[in-house]
């Protein structure tokens, strides 16, 4: 008897400490074909071969390992037939998005942020679904296209990508990473989402209900957990 509860505590112990696998979707929203870009952190595994083009409103999926695992995701544009070639998005300046999921132990925990840190070149939203451990789990991420009134000093890649300010990039975006040190004024505590949705050109991430409104007025950011793409 002693034996069997034994090993049915491993067994219970093993099953809370094991994760599962996680979807990457990527969905491009832009008017014009994207070349997404998935790099992982050094020392883990690549999940993309990095050659997809995604013509407007194609859809990209991916699986992350059902262990620990960070990286990035940028959109390239204006690539060549084999990419490697591009106007933007393959080095700075270029809207990062950074994600880490499968960390935490039995928690599951996901991380994920829009990062302007090395400039911009087209608007990004990032958000978790099919959330199966709860916690906060907002979307973020910038839907505003940020080259239309780039400081000319500022743009790159004939007006296409810009470079900053940092203060200009925060004004338009507040839920983006500006700057090092920087982080959004939302909390984030995601547990164990079945799929984070990554979308290029994301039209909107903010409530717009009279209640909404109200607060917008009085310079409140009202932001609720969203389909990406809906």
């Amino acid at each position: 008897m002693a034996r069997t509860l034994v090993l049915v505590a491993v067994l219970l112990a093993a099953s809370a400490g094991a994760t599962t696998a996680t979807t990457l979707t990527i969905h491009n929203l832009c008017p014009h074909p994207v070349w997404p870009l998935v790099t992982p952190n050094s020392g883990l595994p690549s999940i993309s071969d990095n050659t997809a083009r995604l013509d407007p409103n194609a859809l990209l999926s991916l699986t992350f390992p059902p262990t620990f695992w960070a990286g990035r995701v940028a959109a390239r544009t204006g690539c060549d037939a084999t990419a490697s070639g591009c106007w933007t998005g393959s080095a700075p300046p270029a809207t990062i998005v950074q994600v880490t999921v499968h960390d935490g132990g039995s928690l599951d925990q996901a991380t994920y942020s829009v990062s302007l840190v090395d400039g911009f070149n087209v608007p990004v939203v990032v958000s978790p679904q099919a959330i199966a451990g709860g916690g906060q789990c907002p979307a973020l991420g910038c839907p505003v296209d940020l080259n239309c009134d780039c400081p000319p000093p500022q743009r790159a890649a004939e007006g296409v990508a810009c470079r900053g300010p940092p203060e200009y990039f925060k004004n338009r975006c507040p839920l983006t990473r500006t700057t090092p040190t920087d982080v959004e004024p939302v909390p984030q505590s995601c547990r164990a989402p079945g799929e984070l949705k990554v979308v290029f050109c994301q039209a909107t991430i903010v409530t717009g209900d009279a209640a909404a409104a109200a607060a917008a007025a009085e310079g409140e950011m009202v932001i609720r957990s969203v389909v990406a793409d809906s």
